[in-house]
């Protein structure tokens, strides 16, 4: 699959994740096998305000050789200005997020609000593109605000019209959030509808769903199912892997240390955590430990003892 000039392959990509991809799951994914990852989303007002939060969300790592950067918001213009910020240049791809389905995020009109607003969309789209130049503009949404309002045809051929250079579809309306199952047959319409891109998004947790997802788009996006197991990359892609599930644990732990301070890195991690324990026998006490301690080292003994 090419975005624009861009080839990723056969286009295992990494969905971006508000709290998980960071930096440090972004290498992991990456070094496993991840063609293309993509950072937490970005609102664009923190961005040209220069937040410290909105900036540490920009760090990138060594192993990640094909990076896009998501941003959100409601104003063309201030999209625009983030799309220019110098924070922005080391990425190749900037996505806009107009799929988010949290309350604080659509009652600003951002998100997937912007479902129910396509002309305000589309100048979003052509200002942000405007803006990026010569890298291509993806655009990440969901099958409508509700049941009754399933517009993502008509949402996906105005962002083609708009500048897109590829479209992300989580199979799922604004109002399912993440539950109940995704409704995968929407990304072969959208396909049909358009002439760019399609990438799959929803549901995808293991090579067959990743595999079966190949039939309907052009590249796919993995999202919850490589939470604790970034080996999911290597997975779909018949790839070996050469990393243990306790070597990936220490990679992510060691890359957040480069960006974080050890007290905020143990912090940062336990959520991960959790899911790297998914399954493990007994690890409700090893995750309450984990959840009270702030040293790093203690929470990579725990996890030693467990994995």
């Amino acid at each position: 699959m090419k975005i624009g000039d861009i080839d990723l392959g056969e286009g295992a990509i990494l969905a971006p994740m508000a709290g998980f991809t960071e930096p440090g799951f972004r290498a992991v994914c990456a070094r496993i096998g991840a063609g293309l990852t993509v950072t937490e989303m970005v609102s664009a007002k923190g961005l040209i305000h220069n937040g410290e939060k909105t900036l540490e969300l920009l760090h990138t790592s060594q192993y990640e050789k094909i990076s896009a950067v998501q941003i959100f918001g409601s104003d063309p213009e201030v999209m625009a200005q983030a799309v220019q910020s110098p924070y922005l240049e080391k990425f190749d791809i900037i996505d806009i997020n107009m799929g988010c389905p949290v309350n604080k995020v659509v009652k600003n009109g951002e998100g997937s609000a912007l479902m129910k607003n396509l002309p305000l969309a589309s100048k979003i789209i052509s200002a942000v593109k405007a803006a990026a130049q010569d890298r291509p503009v993806t655009v990440k949404f969901r099958l409508g605000w509700d049941r009754d309002t399933k517009n993502y045809i008509d949402f996906g051929k105005m962002c083609q019209d708009s500048g897109a250079d590829a479209l992300t579809l989580h199979a799922r309306t604004r109002a399912d959030f993440y539950s109940g199952r995704a409704k995968i047959e929407a990304w072969e319409k959208l396909k049909n509808a358009v002439s760019i891109p399609v990438i799959a998004n929803g549901d995808i947790k293991d090579k067959q769903s990743y595999r079966q997802a190949f039939d309907w788009a052009d590249g796919v996006m993995i999202g919850r199912g490589a939470l604790g197991y970034p080996q999911i990359f290597a997975d779909v892609l018949d790839k070996s892997v050469d990393l243990t599930l306790m070597e990936a644990v220490l990679m992510h732990i060691n890359e957040l240390l480069k960006y974080f301070e050890p007290e905020r890195a143990a912090i940062n991690f336990r959520k991960h955590a959790h899911h790297y324990l998914k399954g493990v026998p007994n690890s409700r006490e090893i995750k309450n430990k984990i959840n009270q301690t702030d040293d790093i080292n203690q929470v990579i003994e725990l996890l030693k003892s467990a994995l």
